[in-house]
Order: structure tokens, then sequence, then C-alpha cells
């Protein structure tokens, strides 16, 4: 199958440090390579892939100080995107809204997968503005604000067995990663930790607009015993930090997507305790992979047993699961569901066309 991938230009693909989407696209695209697809990737200049990389900018226009507006580079790579498109089989964007310029008629073989939150007002009303788009969740979960919405299936993202870490080591600590932001809620992971009695390492970025959360909320309690902020890691030192863990702790205030942090921790063999928030009973098993729990009391007891969690069970769940290889052969079963869905509307039109020529000649013999 001849597959298009296109990226937000942000980050690169993958990205250097944070950046989910840009990840995940990667991941996406080197399993379909692997399965054998003709890939072309849609990305910035400094992106590593094994598919065909055709660069919608020079660098990562995070990393570009001379970027410009980051809205025309973007519906410049869509223009390029739209005159390459009889090479191929199924366009499959990554962008949230920009391609719906040119695309949003569904007219050609698309779909596009929605990686963040939709529980946002401005996000709802441009999703709607292309009801006839095939759209994907990567959870269940991230449906619920707009149901109506046009939606093909639900891939629940998945990673690579190459990056996992499965080098014993001492499990002396708990895991907080992430971004510093208040829906994170990185204070109460402190809280948690402290009132377990377990040392609690946070790797994490702050990005400028969440600095004043950090300096006013975080940083004071980052004084206190107990914990060490270790800043933003890169792909290799965070799989190595998880795999040390004894616990990913994910206290989230808000309907997370889908969070791929926590199935880095599984893929490490490292227990999830987790607030039953948004995708979290989707992704974690209670008991299995880790524990689901409401408060920050519940958490706290939840820590208390981690000895029941084994690591090989955990990362054979993970395989089973959230693969990169189970991640793209979903897709791929999408891609054929979308081109059969176009193949039987072909069908139709062609059937009420014939059927319509076949009543005017009649109207036109009988009027003879």
């Amino acid at each position: 199958m001849r597959i298009a991938q296109v990226a937000p230009l942000t980050e690169s693909v993958p990205p250097r440090t944070y950046g989910g989407t840009e990840r995940v696209v990667s991941y996406l695209t080197e399993a379909l390579v692997a399965l054998g697809h003709d890939v072309t990737l849609y990305a910035s200049g400094d992106s590593v892939t094994s598919a065909k990389l055709r660069p919608g900018c020079p660098r990562s226009l995070r990393t570009d100080p001379a970027a410009g507006d980051t809205v025309l580079v973007h519906l410049q790579m869509m223009q390029d995107v739209l005159s390459e498109a009889p090479e191929f089989d199924v366009i499959h964007f990554h962008t949230g809204w920009c391609e719906f310029p040119l695309f949003a008629d569904a007219s050609l073989p698309c779909l596009g997968t929605l990686h963040g939150p939709l529980d946002v007002p401005d996000v709802q009303a441009r999703l709607r503005q292309a009801p006839a788009f095939p759209f994907v969740s990567i959870s269940d979960s991230q449906r619920w604000p707009l149901p109506e919405a046009n939606w093909l299936g639900t891939v629940y993202h998945g990673l690579p067995e190459m990056v996992l870490d499965h080098r014993e080591r001492p499990r002396d600590y708990l895991a907080f990663v992430g971004r510093i932001c208040p829906e994170k809620r990185p204070d109460l992971a402190i809280e948690i930790a402290r009132r377990a009695g377990i040392k609690l390492k946070i790797a994490a970025k702050v990005d400028r607009v969440d600095q004043s959360y950090f300096e006013s909320v975080i940083a004071p309690l980052l004084a206190g015993p107990g914990v060490e902020f270790v800043g933003e890691l890169g792909e290799a030192d965070k799989m190595a930090f998880l795999a040390g863990a004894r616990a990913l702790v994910f206290p989230i205030d808000w309907p997370e997507p889908f969070g791929l942090v926590m199935i880095e921790a599984m893929a490490c063999g490292t227990p999830v305790v987790a607030f039953r928030r948004g995708s979290v009973p989707e992704v974690v098993e209670d008991g299995v992979t880790g524990a689901i729990v409401e408060d920050v009391a519940g958490a706290a007891a939840a820590l208390s047993g981690l000895d029941r969690f084994e690591p090989s069970r955990i990362r054979a769940e993970f395989r089973r699961r959230f693969s990169a290889r189970r991640m793209a052969n979903d897709y791929v079963m999408l891609y054929q569901k979308l081109l059969g869905q176009r193949h039987d509307r072909e069908r139709r039109l062609i059937q009420r066309s014939k059927a319509g020529s076949a009543s005017l000649a009649a109207n036109a013999h009988g009027r003879t």
C-alpha cells in the first residue's frame, strides 16, 4: 500500500526531546515500512526515517528562529501533499485541522488522527467544519465531547520494542514524567510520594506558558525532602529513568486522550498508579499493569502494595496491547476500511447514475 504520513512541523520526527505526536508518527511510520508498505513522510527536514522524506521546512519550527509564520508553512506543506496526492492510496494526517482548507470535503482517500483533547470549544468548532472527514481517536474516551464526528475507528498508540530497557536495576524511587502544568498535577505527585514515604524524581519540561505555575506552585514544593527535579530527558534516558522506578505516578486532573508515558512505563515493566481520568481505564489494566485510583489517599495506599506487580507480566501485556507493530496493523485495517467505504460510495453513485440514465431514456422513449 502507498501511504503518506503527514506530521506537524513543530518538532522533528522523531522529536529530540518532548513531542508525543511526532514520536507516535515516527513509530507508526517505521512499523509500516517494516511491514512492507511504501511510506512517504511529510515532516521537517531534520527528521530521521526509513520512509521517503518530503520536507515541509528545513528544520523543526520550534528550533528555527527564522521559521516565520508557522500557519503559512503548514499550508504550503498541505499544498505539496495535494499536488502529490495521486501518488498515494491513503493520506494520513496528524496535523489537527491544517488539512481542512484543501481536504475537508473528503473527496480524496484521507483520514486524520486526533492527538489532543476535544473538550475545548475552539477545537470542536474547527472539527465541525469538516463533518465528512474521517477521524481516528486514540482512545474511546477522547470522543465524548464530539460524538457526532465521522469516527472511522480507535487506535491505541504503540511503541517499538527496540526502545525498551530491560536491564535489571534497583527500583528505589517513584517517577513523574511529562510537562509541568496544572492539568498534569505534579503537586499531587509530590504529595502522594510523601504520604507513601518514597522518593520522587520528576523528569519534565517547563513550557514558557507554564513558567509562572512552576515558579509559584511547584518550585516551593521541590525545596522539601524526598523530591528531585531532573528536568527534560531524551528518549533513551527517559526509558532508563522509567526502568529504574518502582512506579510511574500519573495523577492527572484532565481528560487525558491517551497518555503515552503510561505505555512507556509498561514497556519497562514499571507499574502505573493513575487517577481514573480520561483514557486511564482503557490503558491501565487494574491489578495487572498498575492501579487505577480515585484520589491521593488511594494512590498512596496502592503504592504500599507494589510488590504484587511483576515486571515480566507488565512487559508481556505491553507487547500484547501496545507494540508499534500492533498499532501499524490496526491502522492498515482502517486504511482498508476507508478504501472500502470509498469504493462502496463510488459504486452507489455509478448505480444511481445508470438508473437515472435509464429513467431518462425510458421517458424519452415514452414521448416518441
